[in-house]
Parts: structure tokens; sequence; C-alpha cells
């Protein structure tokens, strides 16, 4: 997550993108059971000679993932999934660190992926295997701040692999989206569907994404049990209305956010903390997701604390706390000014 703020390659993956304007109705099949008995890293008070890993991962099920950055690696600490199916696997953000050495983003979500066939090479013995060829990967963003994709120099040179892009008419573009923020498009990954949901208002890039098989909702920074960081009240508040009309009548087993910010108590930790003791869980749940537009009514354009929800607009902080500041310091300016001028008048009495 921030305060502030390449095209796609399509040449190997065959993306799959259907673009549907009308609600899809209907029975929902029972979610894929998965677990969420992990203990994330905590990080450290001084992560000189942390030995914690740099990216730790967790198996939510046999095809489903969570990657998490360390926090002595970046206080942001982002969540990174990947969704694998029968013919392609997505991965939902690259993080905070762009350097393979320190951050092995890439080789893990290799590791992960199963393998699809063998290539062979020479022609005096065809049988001999060059290696297994690994299932074709999707990277998308939730959104287009650093934080999301910074990895994603990791990924741009290896074969099989798609990079969607992350500008605004890129993201449009990707998903077909010709009335943004309106419509629902499904990413297709055999025999497991992916709805991506547009949910500007933390950023204008911001999507959001429904697993079917699983029931887990990614929701990037739209939705996270840390800072909501409004950019725009408006197309958030929107936003989250469709999102809770999108998710009334579907099985919703898990929201999974990009970072968590609270400890177990829901108390926020100090802004850039690379140490999260007794850590909030990271899984918020259906509920928070219809409670959101609610909450987001009341935000005051500044900082709103409304239940579980802490939103802020922190450039309108920041504008605010600059003009107290020049406010104190010109106060001050005329204070002294006007002690001179009297001080002066003192002297010129006292000496007539």
């Amino acid at each position: 997550m921030k305060f502030w703020d390449f095209r796609a390659s399509i040449s190997h993956v065959g993306l799959v993108i259907v673009l549907s304007l009308v609600p899809v109705s209907g029975a929902w099949a029972q979610p894929a059971p998965g677990s969420m008995d992990v203990h994330w890293d905590e990080g450290a008070a001084n992560c000189t000679g942390n030995t914690q890993p740099a990216l730790q991962v967790h198996a939510y099920d046999q095809h489903t993932f969570m990657l998490r950055q360390n926090l002595c690696a970046t206080f942001e600490a982002p969540f990174i999934y990947l969704l694998i199916g029968s013919e392609k696997a997505l991965l939902i953000d690259t993080g905070d660190v762009a350097d393979a050495t320190n951050m092995p983003l890439a080789t893990t979500v290799l590791q992960l992926l199963p393998n699809v066939g063998t290539q062979n090479v020479g022609t005096q013995n065809p049988g001999t295997q060059k290696g297994a060829q690994k299932l074709p990967l999707l990277v998308v963003h939730t959104h287009r701040h650093l934080d999301h994709r910074a990895g994603d120099g990791q990924f741009t040179q290896l074969p099989n692999v798609q990079v969607a892009g992350f500008d605004i008419d890129s993201v449009r573009r990707f998903y077909r989206f010709t009335d943004w923020p309106n419509g629902v498009a499904q990413i297709d990954l055999g025999g497991r569907v992916v709805d991506a949901i547009p949910t500007p208002g933390h950023n204008e890039t911001e999507v959001s994404f429904y697993d079917r098989n699983t029931g887990l909702f990614f929701s990037g920074d739209f939705l996270l049990p840390g800072r909501l960081l409004v950019d725009d009240t408006g197309a958030y508040i929107a936003s989250a209305k469709r999102v809770a009309a999108f998710v009334k009548d579907r099985p919703v087993t898990y929201v999974l956010a990009g970072h968590v910010e609270k400890n177990a108590d829901g108390e926020l930790f100090p802004w850039e903390s690379t140490f999260h003791p007794r850590e909030h869980a990271l899984q918020l749940t259906k509920d928070d997701l219809l409670a959101l537009p609610g909450a987001l009514e009341k935000f005051n354009g500044f900082y709103t604390v409304s239940g579980n929800f802490v939103m802020m607009n922190s450039m309108r902080i920041l504008i605010a706390l600059s003009a107290l500041i020049l406010l104190a310091l010109a106060a001050m300016v005329w204070l002294l000014v006007r002690y001179i001028k009297r001080r002066k008048r003192r002297l010129k009495a006292a000496i007539s």
C-alpha cells in the first residue's frame, strides 16, 4: 500500500476473457475447502540478522497458494496469490521487491507450477529431455501501485508467461472493459473461472478477483485489515456497492487482501513498521464486504473510523497538516513582529 502513486505481452498464453455486463444468477456450487492454518512471519523490530525467509508460502489447497514478502524485506509485506487451473495459472500481484536475488518470487512460483510436458533436444537422440515445460502463467495486478508490481521484471522474459499492463488504458483493454468501471470479466484457467471486478477508489486501476472454485475474494487494497486509503470517495462507494451486489448471492469463503496493518486487537501498527507481533488475521469475511458501502458513506474526507474500518485520505491530511504548520509559522512571525514593534516603542518612550 502506498501513500502516493508495458503493455501486456500476449504471444504465449492465449488468455480467455469474456465480459459480462449482467450479473450471473443461479445456484452456486459449494466452494472447495482449504486451510488458513498459517502463522505469518512477524518480521523484527531490528531486521539486522533476521533469519526469516524473504518469501513465505502457504498452500491453501493443492491448487491455491498464498505468498507473503517478509516485513524485513519490505515494510509493505504484500501478499501475492497463485491460482492454478488445468490449462494455465494466475498470479495476482508481484509484490514490492524487484531484485530476484533478495526476493526469488519467479523462481518460487515456477517451482509451484505443475509440469505439462517435455521438450526434446537434438535430432540424433530425440528422447533426450531438455526439461519439463511449466503450465502457462498469467500475471495480473490488483492495481498499479509499485508495491503490487515491482516484481514484474522477474517474469517478463520467461517462456509461457504473460504479464498484463498496469496503467488504466492497458487494464481496460486487457479485460475488454468498454464501460469501465461497470461489467465483470471472466478469466478461464481451465476448470477454474476467476471473475475480475473493477473496484476503483483507492486507485483508478483497482481490480478485485473472485475465484468460483474456492469462494476466495482477492481484494488487494480495496479492503484490508488496515488503512483504507481513499483516493476518490465517490468511486470507492460505487465500487463497494457493486461488490456488495456481486457477492450477495455468491458464497465467499474468505476475503484476502494485499496487506495486514493491524494487530489482533484491531489497532494499527505504526506506519512503515517492520515488526507485527500478534498480527490480525489476513482473512476478512463476506460481512465485511457487505458493510463497506455504509462505512465509506460516513467518511469525512480526511480520517474516519467506523466499526472495523479505518479510512483516510493521506494527501488531504498532508495538505491540512501543511496548512496548519504554515498558519502556526505565520502566527509566530506576527507575534514576533508585534513584540519587536512594542519593544521599540518602549525604548523610544524611555529615551524621551
